[in-house]
Order: C-alpha cells, then structure tokens, then sequence
C-alpha cells in the first residue's frame, strides 16, 4: 500500500532525519519527498511504500502523531487512494 505523509510546522534543525529515520525503523520506504520552508514554517509531502512495513498501519500513524507532538509539529499518514479521492474536483 502507498501512502501520504504530511509533516507541518515551525522549522527546526532534524526534521527530515527524524521523520525518516522513524520510517526507516518500520520498514516504510519512501517513493518521493518533497519540502519547503516559507518564512518560518516548513512543510514536507512524502509517497512512501508501506508494503513491507513490520507494523499494523493504526500503529504508524500513532508513532507518526506521537513523533509530531514531540516536535511540536503536525505529522500526519493517509492512504494514498483516501488522499487522492479527497482532491479530486
């Protein structure tokens, strides 16, 4: 299964490493990335590939939400086919 994540907040020193490196440790592996820091606040778009993953989607995106909240920031995992369906005009 593909996904999105979604990662917004005040910009800080480590959040691509962080946020990849707790992928990493589930076996998500990222398809394309893409950030951007406007003035002070930063923004990151992810496609990752949870194929492999070695854990229950409900348990990333509560790691993803506590990884957030100890950065003080917005972390949020939606399957890519809900993300697309929700853009869609």
């Amino acid at each position: 299964m593909r996904a999105i994540v979604t990662v917004i907040g005040v910009d800080q020193v480590g959040i691509i490493a962080k946020v990849c490196g707790l992928l990493a440790s589930m076996n998500i592996n990222i398809l394309d990335i893409n950030q951007t820091v406007m003035q002070e606040l930063f923004t990151m778009t992810m496609l990752v590939d949870t194929s492999a993953c070695t854990t229950t989607y409900e348990d990333v995106n509560a790691a993803l939400t506590a990884k957030g909240q100890e950065m003080g920031m917005s972390i949020r995992m939606q399957r890519e086919d809900i993300f697309k369906a929700m853009h869609q005009i």
